[in-house]
């Protein structure tokens, strides 16, 4: 019945001319990710095992790309606060994205899904690599004291042999996700009912979490084992990080199943047992975190004195202590928002609305605001705090201005 109803709820809401209802919760979580992400690239500049700023863009290893502006000025909580975030923050993201994906597959058919999804991703990811990229790596070009022309910086990007595309790796990952949705859905238009009635299975907290771990473990231990966190692939400006492309797409296909149930239905309940019990998921998470410092305890000591590093069982169960927390981080997170996130306000509307263009132009002003403040004696955490409300400002009222364009809304 809860099935039935939920693709009742999707006819109604067919016609083309009609917009998707708006989900508060899901969509206020996604504009507070969106500024996690602001924050954390925001906090890089800080960290106290910040790499020492190149002599050259093109000296080996490119740690600019992930740190473009280092500053001596250091925050003593940045390691927590990367550390946690850079665990969950992207695969949630993906869950979400997923949830919305699946009522519009629905709605308008693999075609037309994917047609959309080329238009606002597609488009996106090449402004975001082609111009947005290399204007967030010009400080740490200028950093190196080299000729600051703009023509000489170009020179120096083309002769590089890679093509960073900052976060923009997001964008092509989803997109490719969606492409593989499409196809799917395509050749088994009932596959989106049978995602539906899994997740209907698995509608308990406890009985999901489960499934996502299980999930998750299957597809990230293998390749934590052979590839580090520290280990991206690109072809070009099409990065991504190789131990977790397959864990992201457990995500998105579990969202792909929340979102087929219904956003309002079984997990997602207002009035569930995942908004209920918000606070046991944030004691899972911290449990999880004090598993992961045991873990790297007994780990580090294995490459002290050139050591040949952790078992496979003692890497295993530090990879697995990833899959924990992601986990319950991300439960915490929707039962938060479930729970406390029901009533519209017009300052976080205007948030939700503009994150995607946030997300998009977010690091150019990171990049920029940190390379600006370097010489201005304050702590690292002060300078953080400004980067960010700085970043999320500048951002924000700039989507908010382009948008008011109906062909550049149509993507933003």
């Amino acid at each position: 019945c809860l099935r039935t109803e939920s693709r009742n709820l999707d006819m109604r809401d067919a016609t083309p001319t009609q917009p998707a209802p708006r989900d508060v919760p899901l969509g206020y979580l996604r504009a507070f990710l969106t500024v996690l992400v602001v924050a954390h690239h925001a906090a890089l500049a800080y960290h106290p095992f910040a790499p020492k700023a190149p002599a050259s863009l093109r000296t080996p290893p490119y740690w600019w790309a992930a740190f473009p502006v280092v500053d001596e000025h250091k925050w003593p909580m940045a390691p927590l606060f990367v550390g946690v975030n850079d665990v969950f923050f992207m695969s949630l993201m993906f869950l979400i994205s997923g949830v919305f994906a699946a009522p519009g597959l629905r709605r308008k058919g693999a075609s037309a899904f994917l047609r959309d999804r080329a238009f606002r991703l597609g488009v996106t990811f090449v402004l975001s690599a082609a111009l947005l990229a290399p204007l967030a790596y010009y400080p740490p070009y200028l950093a190196t004291g080299a000729d600051a022309s703009p023509s000489a910086f170009v020179s120096e990007w083309l002769a590089l042999g890679v093509w960073p595309a900052g976060p923009a790796w997001f964008l092509w990952v989803l997109l490719a996700f969606g492409l593989i949705a499409a196809l799917a859905h395509k050749a088994a238009p009932r596959g989106l009912d049978a995602l539906g009635s899994a997740a209907q299975r698995l509608s308990s907290p406890g009985r999901f979490f489960s499934a996502l771990v299980v999930a998750s473990a299957i597809a990230y231990l293998p390749m934590a084992g052979l590839f580090t966190s520290e280990t991206w692939s690109n072809w070009g400006p099409f990065w991504v990080q190789t131990s977790r492309v397959l864990h992201y797409g457990v995500y998105f296909l579990a969202g792909l199943s929340l979102g087929a149930f219904g956003r309002d239905l079984g997990l997602f309940s207002k009035d569930g047992a995942l908004a209920r019990r918000w606070y046991l998921w944030i004691g899972a998470t911290i449990g999880s975190i004090g598993l992961s410092l045991v873990a790297l305890a007994k780990i580090m000591p294995t490459w002290e004195n050139g050591g040949s590093g952790p078992s496979v069982i003692l890497g295993a169960a530090g990879n697995f202590t990833f899959v924990l927390i992601c986990a319950s981080a991300s439960f915490a997170c929707l039962g938060i928002f479930l729970r406390f996130a029901r009533t519209a306000h017009a300052i976080v509307d205007s948030l939700a609305a503009n994150a995607f263009g946030i997300y998009l132009f977010h690091y150019a002003w990171v990049s920029w605001l940190q390379f600006a403040i370097v010489g201005i004696d304050l702590s690292g955490g002060l300078k953080m705090l400004t980067v960010l409300v700085g970043a999320v400002g500048l951002s924000w009222a700039m989507t908010a201005a382009l948008r008011r364009n109906a062909s550049v809304a149509r993507v933003l």
